[in-house]
């Protein structure tokens, strides 16, 4: 193994997308997760203390505390795998208690956690799709009960135990408030929601029976036993007046140095400002934490408010408001309060309330300055001091001083101290810093942004920009050891500059992809680099050319670093190995192990390498590097490795991450000691300040010098005034109390003189009560001896009268234990009579509903054959009389057909037209005479369209009478099913009846067993008499009491099934009645336009007809005796009226079957309502549903 350990020291970050991911250990000390561990974090001592993650975890997603303060469950993905893990607190170090992973139901992961309330229980949430909630025995990993928490895929984000009840949970989420109890093996539903459905944000347990729950459009709602009780809106307000921080800030001009969190002038300077657009929007309650006085509760971005109990019996109102102070440093202050609070707790002693945010902070807020301070605004405080809130993305140390610098996507550079542990100077800028260099002094930055790169100079109290440089999106910048010139990184070339004259002193070109790193040679002769074109280069400063190159194109490299003599370079990269290269050729390869290394780095001495991976690890070995799996694998943060640096001395590692956490390594050798460098130097104290800076502070200086030389003189004239004042009172009052001595001395004189004489009386009364007292007692003592005897003469008497008592109850005992023998069997008798009177009425209700059961389904299908039969009846009717109707029309065609082919013949009569005009005068007549023929039939259509109209009725009549039989039919199911559960219900009354008397049968038969021994045979029937006499009464007052209790909740649940499925049906009938509607209404437009079209053919068609017969018929006559002659046209002319005639016949006919079909079909509906109407009840109980059915029917 190696021998080179690293072990975790301080943790800068915070990972805020963990659920509850803040909580107190103690009064002291708080646990929050950070990088891919949990921190305990001391308040007061500034220690951290690490609760490491899972080995190969993939990142935590919920914490929970147990009430006892002894474990602490994490849930966590391990190997794709979700995986929870309780610790024990008390052990040091932690170490893990119980770890759960294997599940016997589906689950993607846990969102959220909680602990029973005496520790023993854990219950779980999984998320979507599955959304089941797990109740565990923890210590045995045994699963007690799963339930599926919501079926519409809706996330659901909190889950919690009621504080005093194991048995009782709930669970909040986007439309989802439920209150779960875990009784008999499973948990069931308590609550059922009613009203709109809310996306439920967060909840608290304020008590036993009370839930406070906090929605995304800042609604509270309090919950009791799982009914609404109180609600109120919560409204966005505005920050402080313009007015009052502009005094706020001018107190605070004078601040130089970063204030720590325990300075009082933190939120003076960090106040709030006006932001109009943030009205309009409706706060959001994401976390709520609940306190002995009320409860604290978020309030949109940046606000927590605190409510407190009202004197009524059930409100609560608004006590304080606290805000998230404004951070001046940052680069848009008026936004740098808007975070969400993510979640919130107060201490043991409530003393302290601490938040964490959606940007990575944590707060803390003392809740005794509500107290102090009632009418002032109130502010959290950093609780150490700002973090990163986004991926960090540069790292640097120096020689000089202990200080690192990191630059992050949050636009921020901070630069900390690694010794003690603190922020020394951060700044927020509008642009997104990419890289970032300290220079070996510690006094100077090169940060390089998306515009251009930034030399800086590191004041007392400021980061200062001193020379711009035009690198835009600079992604890789750092300084030679020397100091005397720096490297920058614009795409695939590296630029070269002077950091003195800041000349451009070279451009190495060559890459052809991205540069991903550079690093300096020991004496920075030389500069190595690597990019994603697989290419790792190392460049001569004194040519400005390539020495040597190894090219891998298969390989995007990410990190390199190089040995002291600049010999060995080491390369990382994608192909997921670490590679050995020296003079342009690749050494060793060592594998990763199913890993990828993203940044790397060797120590000064060359004796250690240090690898950051993708899945966030850091390993540690030694150098040469190892054939075999020789390296130490440390959990450390919770997404990939983007940089890593080692201090000068070798002392401390540093590494950064995506998740923005920093956190510090000691490094120490196999034996536990410290690697040390042979030459150690100490650090400089020494700072920048400019000339404008210290000018203005020792002008401040002077005038605070001269303010105090005058309050100085000033408070010298009031103490010379002060002490003449008070010298003169000291007289007076000197005076004052010799006079009041005097008095007192002649008072106490004339008190003495006073006490003499009253102890002579006293002692002259003495003697006479004595005297007195004696004679008394001598008295009381002659008149108490010859009451004694009195009393024990009396005493005699007694104890002979008690004898005698007491052998008449033992005689009544006797007749009593008898009496009660006979009485215990009459009962025995006439609950076994009773229980086999219940027994067949219980056979004959079964039988009574299986017969119902029987005519039911025997109605319902001969309801259903008729109603499909006359269906289908009316249908063949239509049909064949559609058919029909075709038919004419086809053969009508047919015979226009016949008669287009006699065209050419009219054609040739045309000539005789003259011959023809002669009887034009008959044509007209006998066209009006056709014209009075239509007529009727247009009025037998008219008349046949109002039957139309009349059936359709008819027809929607019969839907609405389906409909009823339907919800009849659904009534007499759910009666059956009332009757089944009574019966259930008999059913379990009688095993319990018969093991009790069972029980009793052998109880009695034991106490027979002592027959021989009366007072043990007493005790035994005063004991069956308690056990089963009393018992057996409060059980069946209980049992009436219960019966009612279900009985009302079944008749509710009842009318409540009812009520839901009569509104889905009406609903149902009604789309589908308006359907028919529309589909009726279209076939009949569309018959109607036939019938028309039809009609106008057929008249054309006759007039035709006519025409020709008459032409044909006078041709003829002409050719005979050239006599007209009218006859034959007048003998065609019937055969239209007759065929009219059976039409019409036909038409009256349909017409009269189909109201007799109607007649015959609702006589059938009256018989059916009858039959349903006299049909016996089902049950003993259900009357009263029938009398509700029957009411709400009538209004129909």
């Amino acid at each position: 193994m190696s021998v080179i350990v690293a072990q975790s020291l301080h943790i800068f970050g915070l990972r805020s997308r963990v659920a509850n991911n803040v909580c107190y250990f103690d009064e002291q000390i708080i646990i929050y997760p950070s990088g891919n561990s949990c921190v305990k974090y001391h308040l007061e001592q500034k220690w951290q203390k690490f609760i490491q993650g899972s080995e190969k975890s993939q990142g935590m997603l919920a914490l929970a505390m147990s009430p006892n303060r002894r474990y602490l469950a994490i849930s966590e993905i391990v190997q794709e795998k979700p995986t929870i893990t309780i610790y024990e607190l008390s052990s040091v170090p932690c170490k893990k208690r119980k770890v759960l992973s294997v599940f016997d139901f589906p689950v993607q992961e846990f969102v959220s956690l909680a602990f029973s309330p005496d520790s023993k229980y854990l219950v779980a949430q999984t998320g979507p799709p599955e959304s089941n909630l797990a109740y565990w025995m923890w210590e045995k990993q045994r699963t007690m009960a799963i339930v599926k928490a919501d079926i519409q895929n809706n996330p659901v984000y909190q889950v919690s135990f009621n504080p005093q009840d194991n048995t009782q949970v709930c669970i909040t989420g986007n439309g989802i408030f439920k209150l779960f109890r875990y009784t008999e093996g499973t948990l069931k539903q308590t609550n059922f929601q009613r009203g709109e459905p809310q996306n439920y944000l967060s909840h608290v347990w304020l008590t036993e029976d009370r839930v406070m729950v906090g929605t995304d459009t800042g609604k509270l709602f309090l919950f009791e036993s799982g009914d609404l009780r109180w609600e109120t809106s919560i409204e966005c307000k505005e920050p402080p007046s313009e007015v009052e921080k502009d005094e706020l800030a001018r107190e605070s001009e004078s601040l130089i140095e970063f204030p720590t969190a325990s300075s009082p002038d933190l939120s003076s300077e960090m106040l709030c400002e006006t932001v109009g657009q943030q009205q309009a929007s409706l706060p959001q309650i994401s976390a709520i934490a609940a306190y002995s006085k009320g409860f604290a509760c978020s309030a949109g971005p940046g606000v927590v408010l605190l409510f407190e109990k009202t004197e009524e019996k059930e409100g609560y109102r608004e006590n304080r408001e606290i805000r998230i102070p404004q951070d001046q440093r940052s680069s848009d202050p008026n936004q740098s309060d808007k975070q969400d609070v993510m979640c919130m707790c107060f201490s043991p002693s409530e003393e302290t309330l601490l938040i964490s945010t959606s940007k990575n902070q944590l707060y803390i807020f003392t809740m005794s300055s509500t107290e102090i301070i009632k009418g002032e605004p109130a502010h959290f405080e950093y609780l150490n001091f700002p973090l990163h809130s986004a991926a960090i993305t540069g790292l640097d140390t120096c020689i000089r001083k202990p200080l690192v610098v990191t630059c992050s996507l949050d636009r921020s550079v901070r630069i900390w101290n690694y010794e003690t542990n603190t922020l020394d100077l951060y700044k927020e800028y509008q642009e997104e810093a990419y890289a970032v260099s300290l220079h070996p002094t510690g006094l100077y930055i090169l940060v390089g942004f998306s515009d251009k790169l930034r030399l800086m100079n590191l004041l007392i109290d400021d980061i200062r920009t001193f020379k711009d440089f035009t690198v835009r999106g600079c992604r890789e910048c750092t300084f030679s050891n020397g100091g005397h010139l720096f490297a920058a990184v614009n795409g695939n070339v590296i630029h070269i500059y002077s950091t003195t004259s800041f000349e451009n002193v070279n451009n190495l070109k060559g890459h052809n992809g991205k540069v991903r790193s550079v690093i300096w040679s020991a004496d920075d002769n030389k500069l190595i680099s690597c990019g994603t074109d697989g290419a790792v280069y190392e460049w001569s400063l004194l040519t400005g050319k390539r020495e040597s190159e190894c090219v891998l194109k298969s390989c995007s490299y990410s990190g390199v670093a190089i040995s002291p003599d600049a010999k060995i370079i080491f390369a990382v990269g994608s192909d997921q190995t670490l590679k050995e290269i020296s003079d342009s050729s690749i050494l060793r390869e060592v594998p990763t192990f199913d890993v990828t290394y993203t940044a790397i780095v060797m120590s000064h001495s060359g004796r250690m390498v240090f690898t950051g991976t993708s899945m966030g690890t850091i390993r540690s070995m030694k150098y040469p590097l190892p054939v075999h799996k020789e390296f130490n694998e440390y959990q450390a943060h919770a997404g990939p490795v983007t940089k890593m640096s080692i201090t000068c001395d070798d002392q401390f590692l540093l590494t950064v991450s995506e998740d923005g956490c920093l956190l510090i390594w000691k490094v120490y050798d196999k034996e536990g000691r410290g690697l040390k460098r042979e030459k150690e130097v100490g650090y400089a104290d020494e700072v920048l300040i400019t000339k404008t800076d210290m000018e203005e502070k020792t002008q401040v200086m002077l005038e605070l010098k001269t303010r105090v030389e005058e309050l100085k003189m000033e408070n010298e004239y009031q103490l010379r005034l002060k002490d003449m004042n008070y010298n003169e009172k000291m007289k007076e009052l000197t005076e004052k109390f010799i006079q009041e001595m005097e008095s007192l001395k002649t008072k106490n004189q004339v008190l003495k003189a006073q006490k003499e004489k009253q102890e002579l009386q006293y002692q002259e009364q003495l003697s006479e009560l004595m005297e007195k007292q004696s004679r008394e007692v001598q008295d009381l003592e002659s008149g108490n001896n010859q009451k004694l005897l009195l009393e024990y003469e009396k005493y005699q008497e007694l104890q002979v009268k008690s004898q005698r008592m007491q052998e008449e109850y033992e005689k009544q005992l006797h007749d009593m234990e008898e009496t009660k023998n006979q009485a215990l069997e009459e009962l025995t008798e006439y609950y076994e009579a009773k229980l086999h009177e219940k027994t067949t009425l219980l056979e004959e209700a079964q039988d009574d509903a299986r017969q119902q059961l029987r005519e039911f389904e025997e109605t319902k299908k001969q309801i259903e054959e008729d109603e499909d039969r006359e269906i289908q009846e009316i249908k063949i009717k239509y049909e064949r009389r559609l058919r029909e109707e075709r038919e004419s029309n086809l053969r009508l065609k047919g015979e226009t057909g016949i008669m287009r082919k006699k065209e050419k013949r009219i054609y040739d009569l045309k000539k005789k037209n003259q011959e023809l005009e002669k009887f034009k005068f008959v044509l007209d007549y006998k066209i009006k005479e056709l014209k009075k023929q239509i007529e009727p039939r247009e009025n037998d259509i008219k008349a046949m369209k109002e039957q139309i109209q009349e059936m359709e009725g008819e027809l929607e009549r019969f839907h609405k009478q389906n409909m009823q039989l339907e919800l009849n039919i659904t009534e007499l199911r759910q009666k059956l099913k009332a009757t089944d559960r009574e019966m259930h219900k008999e059913q379990q009354k009688e095993r319990d009846m018969e093991a009790l008397v069972k029980r009793f049968k052998t109880d009695l038969h034991n106490c027979v067993g002592f027959i021989q021994e009366p007072k043990k045979l007493k005790e035994g029937i005063r004991e069956l008499y308690d056990k089963y006499v009393q018992q057996a009464d409060m059980v069946e007052i209980v049992g009436v009491d219960t019966d009612l209790q279900q009985e009302y909740t079944r008749q509710r649940e009842h009318l409540e099934r009812n009520l839901a499925t009569l509104k889905k049906k009406v609903v149902k009938e009604s789309e589908i009645h308006r359907a028919d509607n529309v589909r009726i209404m279209q076939e009949n437009v569309s018959l109607i336009k036939e019938i028309n079209e039809l009609r106008r053919e057929l008249k054309v068609t006759r007039t035709h007809v006519h025409d020709l017969q008459s032409a044909l018929g006078l041709n003829r006559k002409n050719k005979k005796q050239g006599i007209p002659d009218t006859v034959p046209s007048r003998e065609l002319l019937p055969s239209p009226g007759v065929l009219r005639l059976n039409v019409e016949e036909e038409t009256e006919r349909i017409i009269e079957m189909q109201r007799q079909e109607i007649k015959r079909l609702r006589d059938q509906i009256q018989g059916q309502e009858q039959v349903i109407a006299l049909r016996p009840l089902s049950g003993g109980r259900l009357p009263m549903l029938e009398i509700e059915r029957s009411h709400g029917t009538q209004p129909q």
